[in-house]
């Protein structure tokens, strides 16, 4: 591998492991909401939120860092009051006071904010238009969590980005990865040029730690307190415990992995902890984790962003070459378990982002470890059997488009579903 590719990854890893503070597609909305707001120049009398339905459906449930609340209206506020569109994805990291002065600007103004689904193919897709007597501003968001693609004030279009069909939406080198490409430079790199991702331990670890408190449904406090010790029990309980946390509302941020913060929880914890127990060489662990992170990101890059297909899918995929790696694993051995999990956890639909999230967590963390176990021992799914090929990229090409393409449907009925119940 030369140097060009290897910083190209490096990049493109840098881009898609990034600190965010909360569920991100309300950061979203919230990031849009901030610019909008700034771009207005005051507080605007009227909000107008328009969103795909995938955004719509992952922020309707889900916790909102440091208020006690859930949900799109309390994210929104927190962008008019106080937010600042330069922090990207940790633009809701504002202090207790300023949460109190939303808290209070959205008891005063709630009947001025209109949330609306948005007839659009793109599946992350954020508008915002802020009013004030006579002039508005513009701020949309497409197909990244901090993709912005147009500005306007007063009809007057201050930034307009064209959105890229094939979703890469940056300037950087594009990089073609495969498992063969993405093995070789988890295990051949120089590992001093592999050491930024050891970042990811320290903010993920202090939200398990937080987590393992008691937040959400208690899931990592309860495994935790019944692991007696187990290797795997432990492992998946501190990572679920982070999830619990941030699904929960906690004001830690988090390492995200492909715009999500559950994933990048997933893709590093359980190889961390795994290492660890098993008292693993650092570098070992490193390894691991780039390998965790970058099977994660190859395999989202032909699922898209968002999609019906829970992200869980493609964070546990990561975590089943990592844990393969960890136990001394080949590439031959990693396609194995990677083709072993698909073939069990394929069909896991995303039902929005809520604190229940930690319990797919940990059925595909668990399926994760059976998947490298098998592997292990050269086990594999026989080629006949459901979505998997002989080649592991086929196998993860069918993966993606049927996280893509085949599941809209079910995307539909899963929010019609969501925003119909008999409560």
């Amino acid at each position: 591998m030369t140097n060009e590719e290897i910083q190209n990854i490096k990049s493109l890893i840098n881009r898609e492991v990034v600190l965010a503070m909360g569920c991100t597609e309300p950061v979203a909305v919230a990031l849009a909401v901030t610019k909008s707001r700034e771009t207005l120049g005051m507080l605007p009398e009227k909000v107008e939120v328009n969103l795909s339905k995938n955004i719509f459906k992952n922020a309707m449930g889900v916790g909102i860092p440091g208020t006690g609340m859930i949900g799109l209206p309390i994210a929104i506020a927190m962008g008019i009051v106080a937010g600042d569109s330069s922090r990207g994805l940790e633009v809701l990291d504002i202090s207790a006071d300023e949460v109190e002065k939303a808290k209070k600007w959205l008891d005063d103004n709630k009947d001025k904010i209109s949330i609306q689904i948005k007839s659009t193919t793109e599946k992350l897709y954020v508008e915002c238009i802020c009013h004030y007597g006579n002039s508005s501003a513009t701020a949309a968001i497409a197909q990244q969590h901090t993709n912005f693609v147009r500005i306007e004030k007063d009809d007057k279009i201050l930034f307009d980005k064209p959105i890229e069909t094939n979703q890469t939406n940056t300037n950087q080198p594009e990089v073609k990865l495969s498992m063969a490409k993405v093995y070789e430079f988890a295990t051949q790199t120089p590992i001093e040029e592999l050491s930024f991702i050891k970042e990811t331990i320290r903010y993920n670890t202090e939200a398990a730690k937080e987590g393992a408190k008691g937040y959400g449904l208690h899931t990592g406090k309860i495994l935790l307190d019944i692991a007696n010790g187990d290797v795997v029990h432990t492992t998946i309980a501190k990572t679920v415990a982070a999830s619990d946390a941030r699904m929960d509302g906690c004001t830690k941020p988090v390492y995200s992995n492909s715009g999500s913060g559950n994933q990048g929880i997933t893709c590093t914890l359980p190889i961390y902890e795994y290492g660890i127990q098993k008292n693993l060489p650092d570098e070992t662990i490193t390894r691991g984790l780039i390998l965790s992170h970058l099977t994660s990101i190859y395999v989202k890059q032909g699922i898209g962003r968002l999609s019906a297909l829970c992200g869980i899918v493609n964070a546990s995929i990561g975590v089943a070459a990592g844990f393969t790696y960890l136990q001394g694993g080949n590439l031959e051995q990693i396609s194995f378990a990677i083709k072993n999990l698909i073939n069990t956890i394929a069909g896991m639909v995303c039902d929005g982002a809520k604190p229940s999230c930690a319990l797919k967590i940990t059925t595909g963390l668990y399926s994760a470890f059976v998947s490298s176990e098998l592997a292990i021992n050269n086990k594999v799914v026989d080629a006949t059997d459901g979505i998997s090929e002989p080649n592991v990229d086929y196998s993860i090409a069918n993966l993606g488009k049927l996280g893509h393409d085949g599941m809209n449907d079910a995307d539909d009925m899963i929010l019609n579903i969501m925003t119909n119940k008999r409560l």
